[in-house]
């Protein structure tokens, strides 16, 4: 995805860090403005993020909404609540998976399978963009703890290069 994306922003890599940073946050492009959720994100507080001049945020708004391939992307952005640090906190199992390549088909379903056949509940299941994340990584959010037993079954799945419990 990011790669069909980035091409908008070949001479502009600055613009380039922007875009990149509202992509892996789930933050949309609306009006010339950029929201996460109903929250309006201002330009300093991305340009820091972003390691920026807050024009180039501006910038970088501006190209989005001038190419309809980047305004349809970014216009149709949702953030999205991880639960991996919450787990623990409530009582849940959090399960991340390291993939041999992130790009293979079936990790997700193989861990999931494993899941469900100890009678354990998927409460969230979120997988990072190979295209977007250096490291991407699948996370499994149990409505319980993971027992033990079950580690070298999932390490052994498809796709499974290591496993961290949370």
């Amino acid at each position: 995805m990011w790669f069909s994306l980035s091409k908008y922003f070949g001479r502009f890599p600055s613009q380039g860090k922007v875009a990149k940073l509202l992509l892996t946050n789930g933050m949309c492009v609306k009006g010339g403005r950029v929201y996460s959720g109903e929250v309006e994100v201002a330009d300093m507080a991305l340009a820091r993020a972003a390691g920026v001049d807050r024009r180039i945020v501006r910038a970088a708004v501006e190209t989005i909404e001038a190419e309809d391939e980047l305004r349809q992307v970014f216009s149709a952005l949702i953030p999205t609540a991880m639960l991996k640090e919450v787990a623990p906190v409530m009582g849940w199992g959090c399960i991340e998976i390291i993939p041999t390549d992130a790009a293979a088909p079936g990790i997700l379903a193989d861990v999931t399978r494993i899941i469900a056949e100890a009678g354990i509940s998927v409460r969230q299941a979120l997988v990072d963009d190979p295209d977007i994340s250096e490291e991407p990584r699948l996370y499994v959010i149990t409505d319980s703890t993971v027992p033990p037993e079950m580690i070298p079954r999932i390490k052994s799945s498809r796709g499974v290069k290591s496993l961290l419990i949370h």
